[in-house]
């Protein structure tokens, strides 16, 4: 009897053991139908997200290295300094001509009392002037000289040591303003170089739009984009381009809004405004921060088209930031609001017999743009950003019906505001919902099945701005490590999933300047000199490198993958390159051993690539010292009889490419 209940408990053990061992081993296994299509991914779904924050724009993308270069800040000498040497003596009046130039009313007009030494300005820049040796720039002035005046205008960079690495002189003509240039050869490299302008000689002369721009920009442009931040942009190979935001496309008050039509033309032209990050924020106060244009709507329409992108400008809806002064233009004072809007839509796809196509055409670009996208407001909310977006929509609708919109619903990802405007334009049946989610690397972890649920026949979603927050939102100590890029790649494989939902997504912030960013993490860090895409950048890359023609399931039994185990997935197959495309990301601090099923393709026996992105340590960054401390490396897998064994590395980010055969 004894010996019988022992054989008993031996066999409930092995079957046990049995049971265990058959679901452990179902556990490390992970199934793909490739045959099973889910949805459509869209060539939108990775795109770039661009606002003038953290010196974005000037002192950043838009190579112009001078500050204040028309004397139009606050403080109309703001960046500029006096200088004197052997002797050289003088006075400056800052002059304003409101009345017959209201977009560039202020300009300097310098007296030269002595022919004995020099006398002048000296220019900061941005944090300094960021100067590369054997490289070429180009200087430009508008400037006048008066009569029995006989003064030259003598131009020098100087390294932070004062020593000079470059220079030309100019001879002004005449009593009518006139533009001169000169190009000139820096034989140093410097960060925090210096430009000096020296006046020689007796008399006195008017000076505005002092200028200098490095040769070397994007596409060689005069004018232009910092060649290395466009091209960091070209390399994420994006989906969409939005612009220009973002807040700064409400501004503090409607007064300091961003008004399309004055960023257009000539440079000369566009007039100056403040930039409302300028005093946003205590920990990092910035009061020359302002917006000259020179990047402008043309501007992003151009590079938007450079790097292959889809034009997502963002209109102002007749209200101002809301976490600031709350304005809102009446109702009856809209009109010239929605007039923006359409006006925008025939600049960007009109012919050259409409008067906005025709401007376009005149500015270089003959054939359209064919904008498809239009966003109606920033981050808005509340009743009163239903009721204006009503008009613009109906507006929009009746002349353009195949524009989509893009809707606001609000800052939050959840809460009163959100819940409110997602119920009330479900019910509106509008086009495109943009969802923001600030919030901790564990928050994304945890909303990796945010869309599973959402309606396949409501508005589609647009992740319009996202980042992980290592702190909190909005803290100064914010940092791009990579604990914050892993969970955004966890939560990215549910957006991918969902792609029938969600049809685009960006990062938010772009870019950020060493020395002048107000607000972290972002993307791309730059100083003067030097750039580097941050985890979370090549993060971005892997997925708008690696989207496919659509989706195809990838199951743990029989569910998605969705952290069982700490692993999160998703999978693809890319139709022009008959490629299946996988997303795996190991949020464990164990390495994982995976067995991944083809199923649907008969014998399939092939070398693929496993990219792999990964850091030992979450708190780890990139950094100017270390710029590829955690950056992607390629390594051969082997996949026999439809089966391709994988080592998931600890806090990994991994992307398989696998030929098919059919």
């Amino acid at each position: 009897m004894k010996s019988k209940s022992v054989r008993i408990l031996l066999a409930m053990f092995l079957l046990w053991f049995s049971t265990l061992e058959s679901k452990s081993q179902s556990d490390n296994v992970f199934t793909v139908k490739v045959n099973e299509i889910k949805a459509t991914i869209q060539p939108t779904m990775w795109g770039i997200f661009f606002e003038d924050i953290n010196l974005g724009a000037d002192g950043g993308v838009y190579a112009e290295l001078i500050k204040n270069r028309s004397f139009e800040f606050a403080n109309p000498l703001m960046g500029w300094s006096e200088q004197k040497k052997d002797g050289g003596n003088g006075n400056l009046l800052v002059l304003n001509r409101n009345k017959t130039n209201e977009s560039n009313p202020r300009y300097i007009h310098a007296t030269v009392n002595s022919a004995k030494g020099a006398y002048g300005l000296t220019n900061e820049g941005f944090r300094g002037i960021g100067i590369k040796a054997n490289k070429k720039y180009n200087f430009s002035i508008l400037a006048r000289q008066y009569k029995n005046s006989n003064l030259s205008i003598n131009i020098e960079l100087t390294s932070a040591k004062g020593e000079k690495i470059g220079s030309a002189t100019i001879l002004p003509k005449g009593e009518l303003w006139e533009k001169y240039a000169v190009s000139f050869i820096a034989t140093t490299t410097d960060p925090k170089a210096k430009l000096k302008i020296w006046l020689q000689g007796k008399g006195a002369v008017d000076m505005d739009m002092i200028s200098l721009f490095p040769t070397d920009t994007w596409k060689q442009r005069p004018g232009g984009m910092r060649n290395d931040l466009v091209q960091l942009l070209a390399d994420l190979k994006p989906g969409f381009l939005r612009f220009p935001g973002g807040c700064i496309v409400e501004g503090r008050e409607l007064a300091t809004r961003y008004q399309w039509k004055k960023t257009i033309g000539n440079i000369n032209d566009r007039k100056l405004i403040v930039n409302r990050w300028n005093t946003e924020f205590r920990h990092k106060p910035t009061p020359d921060y302002y917006q000259t244009f020179g990047l402008g709507f043309f501007e992003y329409f151009q590079i938007a088209e450079d790097i292959g992108a889809e034009p997502l400008p963002i209109l102002n809806c007749g209200m101002a930031c809301q976490f600031n002064t709350a304005e809102v233009a009446t109702i009856n004072e809209l009109d010239p609001y929605i007039q923006d809007a359409l006006d925008l839509i025939e600049f960007a796809n009109g012919s050259a017999q409409t008067k906005w196509g025709n401007l376009r055409t005149k500015l270089g670009h003959p054939a359209p743009f064919n904008l498809k996208l239009l966003g109606v407001g920033n981050e808005q909310w509340g009743p009163q950003y239903v009721e204006r977006y009503t008009i613009f929509a109906k507006a929009i609708k009746t002349k353009y019906p195949n524009i989509k919109l893009i809707n606001s619903v609000g800052p939050d990802p959840d809460g009163e505001k959100f819940n409110f405007l997602n119920d009330t334009l479900r019910k509106m049946k509008v086009d495109i919902l943009d969802e923001h989610y600030y919030r901790s690397p564990n928050w994304f972890l945890q909303n990796t099945k945010r869309y599973d649920n959402y309606d396949r026949n409501g508005p589609k979603i647009f992740a319009g701005e996202y980042a992980a927050q290592s702190i909190a939102t909005v803290s100064a100590d914010n940092k791009n490590n990579w604990q914050c890029a892993l969970s955004e790649a966890a939560f990215m494989t549910g957006l991918e999933r969902n792609a029938d939902v969600v049809t685009m997504a960006s990062y938010a912030p772009l870019f950020a300047h060493a020395e002048g960013w107000q607000w972290t993490p972002d993307l791309i860090w730059f100083d003067n000199l030097n750039s580097y895409g941050t985890p979370n950048y090549y993060v971005q890359k892997l997925f708008s490198t690696n989207r496919g023609t659509y989706v195809v399931p990838i199951l743990l039994n029989n569910a998605s993958v969705t952290g069982q185990d700490s692993c999160y997935a998703s999978a693809s197959v890319d139709k022009k390159t008959n490629e299946l495309i996988l997303k795996i990301i190991n949020t464990s601090g164990l390495e994982r051993s995976r067995e991944i099923v083809i199923d649907g393709d008969t014998n399939l026996n092939y070398t693929g690539i496993q990219t792999i992105l990964k850091s030992e340590k979450l708190d780890d960054v990139n950094s100017f010292t270390e710029p590829a401390k955690i950056k992607p490396k390629d390594q051969q897998v082997k996949i026999n009889d439809n089966k391709l064994s994988l080592l998931l590395a600890p806090y990994s980010f991994n992307v398989i490419r696998v030929k098919m055969k059919r």
